[in-house]
């Protein structure tokens, strides 16, 4: 199938939407809620009504968490461009304005993406609506999600879980938590489920929320599993385990979240791109796309080079999602795309800092803000050094045991 790189017209009004809500809705109260960390940004909440309403309406194709659902096939095979595509193009728009609001928006967690990849009809009907924050990291378990150590037992209608999860996003705020946990620990990869967890379950208690260095206004806590008991129907997708398949039903979650995160990471660099062009025009430096960089400034050649490089991280962001909406396997794209974005990001930002001097390092504007928020773009769903590890893996045809 061919891919279209144009934006597609359908979602040019939606991408315009969350261009105006990022710059009338959420600039206005960054900087706020980067010094108020762990305090909940009430201005989201009627943002989230009006997301609502545009759902109800059926105008929001995108506006929320899509999945990747590998188990579908369009039987005239056309090649669309659905909600996946519309989710990363409306989250670039989002991060212009904030990252860190972005992700503390209700409803539209990481784990809501989970849902949307693993749930089966019955679930994704009784789920509607949740806010589903998504536990994976645990002490001493960072990139290796394999190694997971939280276990699941299965004890008549309901799973006993026990562990401990650390830096979960919207931990503190959402109203359910995905918890990935291990079914045998002696059954590896293949045994590893996520289990949609409610707030407010016996057993489940959010230990500490996390200082950070960039998205202050998001809540990133700490929660431990003492005996906490679910239902055994919140246990995503099959509770089989499948040791031939291994890992793949846990890695279809991620195979939707990476091209989100790079998206983030695409809209929070174009911010900056944006921002510091125009503070170079107002210092008399122009930037001349049509004349060859060496001919410029170095400042100009910088910034036309940091363009090309942004240029590169969006298109691959939209291949991904591309594929997913079209029923594609995306593993190595999507792992592509949150690598290159996420490195791509990070050199951006901070180099956008120094092109603008000491306004760029004060709190005169958001530059300073942008870099520090951008890192973790580079980290979470998996660190730029796992991605560069999948993307060999793939490429080359070895399994994980094969490549390390």
């Amino acid at each position: 199938m061919a891919i279209n790189l144009d934006d597609p017209k359908k979602f040019k009004p939606l991408v315009g939407q969350a261009h105006q809500v990022a710059m009338n809705m959420l600039r206005p109260i960054s900087r706020k809620y980067d010094r108020a960390e762990h305090e909940y940004p009430k201005e989201l909440d009627m943002l989230a009504a009006m997301i609502d309403g545009l759902s109800e309406s059926g105008a929001s194709e995108g506006a929320g968490a899509a999945g990747v659902r590998r188990d579908e096939k369009d039987a005239d095979r056309t090649v669309k461009n659905g909600a996946n595509l519309a989710s990363v193009m409306s989250i670039a728009e989002m991060c212009w304005g904030d990252v860190g609001l972005l992700l503390s928006m209700p409803r539209q967690g990481l784990g809501n993406s989970a849902i949307a990849s693993v749930a089966n009809d019955e679930q994704l009907a009784r789920l509607e609506g949740v806010w589903a924050g998504m536990a994976i990291t645990e002490p001493g378990v960072g990139s290796d999600s394999a190694n997971i150590r939280t276990t699941a037992v299965l004890d008549g209608d309901e799973y006993v879980i026990n562990g401990e999860k650390i830096y979960v996003t919207s931990g503190d705020r959402a109203d359910h938590i995905v918890v990935w946990a291990t079914l045998d620990r002696d059954l590896g990869r293949a045994a590893i489920k996520s289990f949609v967890v409610a707030k407010g379950t016996p057993g489940m208690r959010v230990d500490r929320l996390e200082h950070k260095l960039g998205i202050r206004a998001s809540d990133t806590a700490t929660i431990i599993f003492e005996n906490c008991r679910v239902p055994k129907d919140n246990l995503l997708g099959s509770p089989e385990v499948d040791v031939k398949q291994g890992f793949a039903g846990a890695m279809a979650t991620f195979d939707n979240t990476r091209p989100l995160v790079a998206a983030m990471a695409v809209g929070c660099a174009r911010a900056s791109l944006d921002l510091t062009r125009d503070l170079l025009q107002d210092a008399g430096i122009e930037v001349d796309y049509d004349r060859p960089a060496v001919l410029q400034s170095a400042a100009a050649a910088k910034l036309l080079q940091m363009e090309s490089d942004w240029e590169g991280a969006y298109l691959l962001t939209l291949q991904a999602a591309w594929m997913a909406d079209n029923r594609e396997p995306n593993s190595l794209e999507a792992s592509m795309a949150k690598a290159k974005a996420g490195r791509v990001g990070s050199d951006i930002t901070l180099s956008c800092v120094e092109l603008a001097g000491s306004i760029g390092y004060s709190e005169t504007e958001l530059l300073e803000k942008w870099a520090r928020d951008s890192k973790i773009l580079d980290i979470f769903e998996g660190t730029q050094q796992i991605q560069q590890l999948i993307v060999a893996r793939r490429v080359l045809g070895l399994s994980s045991s094969e490549l390390r």
